[in-house]
């Protein structure tokens, strides 16, 4: 019997079918044919605290660091039971197949589990990228050994174990120097999240610290007599320019003006080319994240949660977490069923599905380009839109509508330039005219979509046709506008998370850059990038429950704390060398020029420098302003906009639901808060599937569980240990 690990349950369920299907067991799939296919769900374990292996360690001080503890996993709560399930199963099997997702993270993910159960039976390996049926089928004919991918297994571990041996000490050490100044909350650092840091003050301050100059535009006013367009002054190649090519000498500029004004056009070249563009490809988490903050204003957290929603308990979209753009070529024969799903799903949309043609087949279809996971798309599924959460529908529609647009036409234009001189003066003028709309029929109500070409750009709708060789030109006017440069704007979400995945245009060291965008060299969409889109968010929203930036009107800002806690970290901890460095490192891993443990002791012998240094010089830093949470005595207080207005919550939200009302622009403390708890992830309603919530018993010292939708579903259930008892009826 061959027992199959998969990373997920959907992947375990799409294993199942390709073998001829099965019988659901408790946490796995027999087959037919005497296989058995089990799953977990994303890690089942995670590694050891230093408090694990010495009890002394929960005691943060500082002459305890640097902190050294042995390598081992343990189960992540709630997860006990799967871990069992899938060592009973291995224990009973001839042959261990791991069905890891096919990147760094997959292999480590079920490697671990095997070796935390103590597997001794062979162990094959299968690469699977898509759930399309032929696809899984065409990779169960191509298993190679496990063994092969030690490499990579080592490489992800080394980067786990260093990440936490990193984050643990130094913040733990900057934590305690920093109450020494009155800041009595953490100050976290991390390989990921300090650099985001540090690319926030470093836009802030090159904001608020712009030195502005002027430059000027020139236009010349063309025209035959009748027509007339407009034409823009192109400096040459001995003009004074700013580092953007604009003209900046004022006295040229009125020189330019007075020079071209009633002249003839002495030259002439026109330039006609037929153009199109494909349609934007559909989302990867990345660009959901990014367009939903731009057009909804939710933060990268919360689309996360929304789309796990989605595709959990709605299953109308396939795997949210993806960091691709692309679909394979089997995903093409699904389309007629796809588009017939989001038709019947989404009203607003169900022209523009039935017009789309599924014969089409974009760029996005090109297996080549498919890295872990292919791009996030609508299922088959079908449901009503309207009886679904609002904000979960809005992200449904943005998804359906990228994967219409992959079969609608090409959009079409000619494009016109036409190069000029006026008295020794180049200019250039062009335009634009839309010849087919094809896929901008379903953007045209999208704006400030920065990844939708913007005619305007161009010349607009304007039509240049009427000019050819031989019509007689001539400049009836000039306009010299003087500007002022404006400074890098503060960031938005969107821009943030954007910058995220090319930080490398940011580092002057060639070498650290050229190896940063070399960790990306197979991932379409990054260059050189930090984090990962699952990671991201929730990075980001640990930086404002620190209080180290905000988010007000769109802007994200670092604050005070922020600026303060910055400046105190050496160069190495706020820029995004380290995770090139480490990269190459774990390549050397991979290659089996560096062991695991090797790594680990280079970075434990770094944070041992950091923390000396922290002890000898201390930390000069002022207590943040924000108000503390009375209810769980950890997190700060954070003024947030609903519906009903402002209230004021708990920034260890969703460890913390405590919520205070909001009076006059401050939290009223001298009431109580009114604490919600937080619905769970796992444990969800078998009448309505939305997450339970588990309260405690008022007459007795025990708990119940309950549905979020109360008071329209009123399921309840008893508490067994934490966990609610569903199979008693």
């Amino acid at each position: 019997m061959r027992v199959f690990i998969a990373e997920k349950p959907e992947l375990g369920r799409a294993i199942a079918e390709a073998l001829g299907g099965g019988n659901r067991g408790d946490g796995c799939i027999r087959c037919s044919g005497g296989d058995v296919v089990t799953w977990c769900f994303g890690h089942l374990l995670t590694l050891t605290d230093p408090e694990d292996h010495d009890p002394a360690a929960a005691v943060w001080n500082m002459t305890s660091l640097p902190l050294r503890w042995p390598v081992q996993h343990k189960p992540i709560d709630g997860k006990d039971a799967q871990i069992k399930i899938i060592q009973s199963l291995v224990e009973d099997a001839s042959e261990v197949i791991h069905a890891g997702d096919p990147d760094d993270e997959g292999q480590l993910l079920v490697d671990e589990v095997l070796e935390y159960i103590g597997n001794t039976k062979p162990v094959k390996r299968i690469l699977i990228n898509d759930l399309n049926k032929k696809i899984v089928q065409k990779a169960l004919g191509s298993m190679r050994e496990n063994s092969e991918f030690y490499g990579m297994y080592q490489s992800a571990l080394a980067r786990s174990v260093s990440d936490q041996l990193y984050g643990y000490n130094l913040t733990r050490a900057y934590t305690i120097a920093g109450r020494a100044g009155g800041v009595d909350q953490v100050l976290s650092v991390g390989r990921v999240q300090t650099p985001i840091l540090g690319l926030v003050v470093r836009r802030d301050r090159e904001h608020e610290n712009h030195d502005a100059h002027f430059y000027h535009d020139i236009n010349a006013l063309i025209s035959d007599g009748k027509k007339e367009f407009r034409a823009k002054y192109r400096p040459a190649k001995d003009v004074r320019v700013d580092d953007k090519g604009r003209l900046i000498d004022a006295e040229l500029a009125e020189k330019i003006c007075s020079a071209v004004k009633d002249q003839p056009v002495s030259e002439m070249q026109i330039n006609k080319e037929d153009k199109d563009a494909p349609a934007p490809l559909p989302y990867n988490l990345l660009n959901l994240q990014i367009d939903a903050s731009r057009k909804f204003g939710f933060t990268p957290d919360k689309t996360l949660k929304l789309t796990q929603s989605l595709r959990e308990r709605h299953r109308l979209i396939t795997y949210n977490r993806s960091d691709c753009q692309y679909l394979s070529d089997e995903h093409h024969d699904d389309a007629p069923q796809v588009l017939a799903a989001i038709a019947q799903t989404a009203q607003v949309l169900h022209k523009s599905a039935k017009s789309g043609d599924p014969k089409l087949k974009s760029r996005a279809f090109n297996s080549k380009n498919v890295s872990a996971h292919h791009a996030i798309i609508p299922t088959e599924k079908t449901a009503d839109l309207s009886k679904i959460d609002p904000d979960e529908a809005k992200l449904y529609l943005l998804i359906a509508r990228a994967y219409i647009a992959q079969f609608f036409p090409k959009y079409s234009y000619c494009q016109t330039t036409i190069d000029l001189t006026l008295a020794s003066y180049d200019f250039r003028a062009s335009a634009r005219v839309t010849t087919d709309e094809g896929w901008k029929k379903l953007y045209r109500q999208d704006k400030d979509n920065d990844a939708i070409e913007d005619d305007a750009a161009h010349g607009g709708g304007e039509n240049l046709d009427w000019v050819n060789a031989d019509t007689q030109l001539i400049c009836r006017d000039t306009d010299n506008v003087k500007k002022e440069t404006k400074p890098p704007p503060p960031y938005t979400m969107a821009a943030l998370l954007k910058d995220l995945t090319r930080v490398s245009k940011y580092i002057t060291d060639p070498r650290i850059k050229k190896l940063l965008v070399a960790k990306d060299q197979d991932k379409k969409g990054e260059q050189g990038g930090i984090g990962t889109p699952a990671t991201r968010s929730a990075i980001i929203a640990q930086l404002i429950s620190r209080g180290f930036i905000s988010e007000k009107r769109k802007k994200v800002t670092s604050t005070t704390l922020g600026r303060e806690f910055h400046d105190l970290l050496p160069e190495t901890a706020t820029s995004p060398n380290m995770t090139a460095l480490w990269h190459e490192q774990q390549e050397e891993i991979k290659e089996g020029r560096l062991t695991m443990h090797g790594f680990v002791d280079g970075i434990a012998e770094h944070v041992a420098k950091e923390i000396d240094n922290i002890k000898s010089g201390g930390l000069k830093i002022v207590a943040t302003n924000l108000p503390k949470c009375g209810v769980c005595d950890k997190g700060y207080l954070r003024r947030k906009k609903s519906k009903k207005g402002f209230f004021w919550g708990c920034g260890s939200y969703p460890e913390c639901g405590a919520i205070y009302q909001d009076k006059r622009g401050k939290p009223v403390l001298d009431e109580p808060a009114q604490v919600n708890p937080t619905p769970s992830d796992e444990h969800r309603c078998p009448e309505c599937t939305k997450g339970l919530i588990r309260r405690p018993n008022k007459k007795k010292d025990n708990h119940w569980w309950g549905c979020s939708g109360f008071p329209a579903c009123k399921f309840m259930a008893y508490d067994k240990n934490g966990s609610p008892v569903l199979n008693n009826g």
